[in-house]
């Protein structure tokens, strides 16, 4: 039957599922067990925040070489090396003696989460037909939104009797567990290339990437006083190594031998998805990092209250996933997309209005809302952006969706962050108390929030439902939904 899965590749994908599920929730637990580990290593705040600042380098940088590894190493190798990287990451975390070795373990950790969530989209296109691709890959929005939404809460509840080594000593199980499976039941399920790795790409990636994210990190503290390395240095030289990125790889794939294959822009929709995820992103992760300072600061709730607060939103987004799939199925995208884009920006909107003492419940409300809209945003556009590439460019095609997902994350951080303290400061200067300049600052930083998911509003009506691939015909359009053409096909 077209519409169902043989039971081979449902287990593999239900393992990739479970598997990227605890990696992405693993990335979200340090934000908790941060204040124990500082306590109990005897570190600042600022050297524990690089246990975060690692992890996200370490993903810039590994996700873009993740398309070729996936081609290189097949399902299974690159399953494997996630899975094991991951485990001993934890393990070196969990039995780390000082902050040195838990920050190698980070590091190890991350280098395997960021070849997963590539890996498990690439899979998906791959083994699911098109009549029920975006319900498949609707479970992707469960690991993406409810997985970094528990994180935090269940780090809070094992810190509650035990210490911050068993955050690593909880998940280490799990991941071995994951790791057997894989041995046993995970298979190649596209064919493997015999390229070889071309180490300038990999060291212009580094650069590039890590250059990027770094800098647009540091623009939120730099915001509050000056940082030792002004924050235009790293993103100059991030943006300069970008540029020999990009003329790097337009040579080597002429060869098929590019790191990251940049021939997936050439599909107009995958262009157009991609940049409507990318302001999506923005929007989720400023919220995120802002929503708990202004109602732990500005408002004076515990973190209890405020975990509380924000984990029905992440729930809410991670569970309509598979009903919001099994609709694009069968409107496609725009349907979905253009209401989902605009509840956020209306959202966005209404958080220009909070202030210190709002309501509780108002701000849960608004987050909901918010989630909602991103809810109907992110599953169709994960699935048109990879529907409209060939199958030979599905491991480039994820691994240029996670790379902009980091940017993406980084850039919105930045935004927010920076402009609320400015903004905040300013406040403070003009007479108003701590929590009322804070406030502001956060209601100043969503405006901002909003002009930009207007942008993303406007993107979503030049959605097109992508082409027939070679797994079948898609499910029927809506009436005024236009069709892309098929990318042409790689030349050998």
């Amino acid at each position: 039957m077209a519409d169902k899965l043989p039971r081979q590749d449902f287990l593999v994908i239900a393992l990739l599922l479970v598997s990227a599920f605890v990696v992405i929730l693993n990335e979200t637990t340090m934000s908790v067990a941060l204040a124990p580990l500082m306590a109990d290593l005897g570190i600042t705040a600022s050297t524990g925040q690089w246990l975060t600042t690692a992890f996200m380098l370490t993903m810039a940088v590994v996700i873009p070489a993740s398309g070729f590894l996936l081609q290189r190493l097949g399902t299974r190798g690159a399953y494997l090396l996630a899975m094991s990287l991951f485990s001993t990451g934890t393990l070196l975390a969990a039995l780390s003696p000082g902050f040195a070795w838990l920050l190698v373990g980070r590091v190890v950790q991350a280098s395997g989460t960021a070849i997963m969530m590539p890996l498990l989209m690439t899979t998906i296109m791959t083994l699911v037909p098109p009549s029920i691709r975006g319900k498949i890959m609707g479970n992707v929005s469960i690991v993406m939104a409810a997985a970094p939404a528990l994180g935090p809460s269940l780090s809070g509840l094992i810190l509650d009797v035990l210490s911050w080594r068993w955050v690593f000593g909880t998940v280490l199980p799990i991941g071995l567990v994951a790791l057997t499976l894989g041995f046993l039941y995970v298979r190649d399920v596209a064919d493997r290339t015999h390229s070889r790795l071309d180490p300038f790409s990999l060291l212009l990636a580094a650069l590039a990437f890590g250059g990027l994210v770094f800098g647009l990190s540091s623009m939120g503290e730099a915001a509050r006083h000056a940082p030792v390395v002004p924050v235009w240095v790293p993103i100059a030289f991030g943006v300069a190594a970008l540029g020999a990125f990009v003329w790097r790889q337009i040579a080597l794939q002429r060869e098929d031998r590019a790191l990251l294959d940049l021939r997936v822009f050439t599909a107009g929709t995958f262009s157009v998805a991609l940049g409507i995820m990318a302001v999506g992103m923005v929007a989720m992760f400023g919220s995120l990092i802002l929503l708990p300072l202004f109602l732990q600061d500005a408002m004076d709730l515990e973190p209890l209250a405020t975990g509380l607060i924000v984990l029905p939103g992440g729930l809410l987004m991670g569970l309509l996933g598979p009903t919001v799939g099994r609709l694009f199925d069968r409107v496609g995208p725009r349907p979905l997309v253009i209401p989902g884009t605009s509840v956020v920006a209306l959202a966005l909107a209404a958080f220009t209005t909070v202030h210190a003492d709002s309501s509780p419940w108002f701000v849960l409300g608004l987050h909901v809302t918010l989630s909602l809209g991103l809810a109907f945003m992110f599953t169709p556009l994960f699935t048109t952006a990879l529907s409209s590439l060939t199958p030979r460019l599905y491991s480039h095609g994820s691994a240029a969706i996670g790379t902009v997902q980091q940017l993406a994350g980084a850039a919105g951080t930045a935004m927010f962050v920076a402009v609320m303290t400015t903004r905040s400061l300013a406040y403070a200067e003009e007479g108003a108390s701590a929590p009322v300049a804070l406030a502001e600052g956060v209601g100043d930083a969503f405006v901002w929030g909003t002009a930009v998911m207007l942008v993303a509003v406007g993107l979503s009506f030049l959605l097109r439902r992508p082409a027939a691939t070679p797994h079948g015909a898609p499910p029927v359009r809506a009436a005024d939904e236009p069709v892309e053409d098929a990318p042409a096909p790689l030349a050998h």
